[in-house]
């Protein structure tokens, strides 16, 4: 298949790239500049240079491609309609990436019981109302004869196989360690995240182009931690002697913004991949988080900002 893909120097975007070109289809990935460009070549990604606010650009590759796959910004409306409309009654595969932080609250580091799956209600917290009422637009557009698939990642981690090699949420952690000599986490850091490999997140973007059905939405996990089980093992990485320590939610906002500290660093995210397993076979193998943190084989941390 010919493939457009946004985000095409993204971690995500540039690891699906990456895997889908292995697998046999050939990749047009939308880029934001010449020197971009010339990086996506060397993963074998025929560039194509523009962002998500050129309706035109957007329209004529989508029309070009076999299949659409947006791993770029999971909030662009513009794009998606942009695009949806380029692919009305083409029965064409548009596959949108969200995030299970649509399932998350501002839980403020405290643990929540709440679990879900691809059959549960949501309940959006207002942070994400907007994410999930495109994520809805997105399902519905199969009606008009596009193939639309929506994979919803939880926490990503290990080393990408694109252009951006790290995800976030694990490198600021580490980051935000190597500054202060202590790993730290938000309030009790009981709050607990679903995570997923980016092997095992490729290897499920590639099932969906395959053989995911018009309107099908997965969550994408493979097991969950709190954020202070995370702390922990990044400690025991960097061999701190201390345990790590708790901050407050003004001091985490203070260090990544206001809307990150609460929606995603202090948040519950717990979700199951049970439509995933059971409809697609999806299958994963690559090493628990905490695991491949503490051996040191996750990735070289960031430098401290």
């Amino acid at each position: 298949m010919q493939i457009f893909l946004t985000g095409a120097t993204g971690y995500i975007g540039g690891s699906v790239a990456s895997g889908l070109i292995k697998a046999g289809h050939s990749v047009r990935g939308l880029v934001r500049s010449e020197k971009r460009a010339g990086q996506a070549r060397e993963f074998g990604v025929v560039p194509v240079i523009g962002t998500l606010d050129d309706s035109e650009i957007l329209r004529d590759q989508a029309q070009m491609a076999d299949a659409v796959v947006n791993a770029a910004n999971a909030d662009h409306r513009g794009a998606m309609e942009v695009m949806l409309a380029a692919l009305s009654g083409t029965d064409k595969l548009f596959l949108h990436t969200s995030g299970s932080s649509i399932v998350g609250r501002r839980d403020r580091g405290e643990k929540s019981e709440s679990v879900f799956d691809e059959t549960s209600v949501l309940q959006p917290s207002p942070a994400r109302v907007a994410r999930v009422a495109l994520n809805n637009d997105v399902l519905a557009a199969a009606e008009d004869g596009v193939r639309t698939v929506i994979i919803a990642p939880s926490l990503i981690y290990g080393l990408g196989h694109g252009v951006t090699p790290h995800s976030m949420q694990v490198p600021w952690l580490i980051a935000l360690a190597k500054k202060h000599g202590e790993a730290k986490y938000i309030g009790s850091g009981e709050n607990i995240w679903s995570n997923v490999h980016i092997d095992d997140l490729v290897g499920l973007f590639c099932l969906a182009v395959e053989k995911a059905s018009a309107g099908a939405f997965y969550y994408a996990e493979n097991g969950e931690n709190s954020m202070r089980e995370v702390s922990t093992a990044i400690s025991v990485m960097l061999g701190f002697s201390g345990t790590p320590l708790s901050m407050s939610l003004e001091e985490a906002s203070g260090v990544w913004g206001e809307g990150p500290a609460n929606d995603t660093m202090a948040s519950n995210s717990r979700v199951r991949a049970v439509r995933a397993r059971d409809e697609l076979g999806w299958t994963t193998m690559a090493p628990p988080l905490l695991d491949e943190i503490e051996c040191g084989c996750y990735f070289e941390p960031l430098e401290a900002s």
